[in-house]
């Protein structure tokens, strides 16, 4: 998208004020769709770094998602500055047929420019 959803972006703006982990979402991004819970972007940085920080060969990379600069809590107006421009996803999984991948779920960070669709919530996977 040249111009990003509103409401995607107020559901980020909603989620970084709130600081909370809990809203599921589904989005299409270049023809692939990811499916888990949004985080802050601070709360993903800082998760993403304590996995790089435990890698015997990625530990020098953790200090990038530490960076200062970063507000921990920030709550979005007109005055507070430009609102998120990418969704931070923990507990996510890309979907590839009836299989999510990983398994366990994943950090990922998805520009609110390139989504093409989404909806609330998540989906779960079934043998069934």
């Amino acid at each position: 998208m040249s111009n990003p959803d509103e409401l995607l972006v107020d559901i980020a703006v909603m989620v970084e004020s709130g600081q909370s982990n809990q809203m599921s979402l589904t989005v299409v991004t270049s023809g692939a769709v990811i499916t888990g819970r949004l985080a802050p972007e601070a709360v993903w940085r800082q998760r993403v770094s304590e996995v790089l920080t435990d890698s015997d060969h990625l530990g020098t990379f953790s200090e990038i998602f530490t960076a200062d600069g970063k507000p921990d809590e920030r709550e979005w107006g007109e005055t507070d500055g430009p609102a998120p421009t990418h969704l931070h996803f923990h507990v996510a999984r890309i979907l590839q047929g009836s299989v999510g991948i990983p398994e366990t779920g994943g950090m990922y960070r998805v520009a609110i420019q390139d989504v093409s669709a989404w909806t609330v919530g998540d989906f779960s996977y079934s043998d069934h």
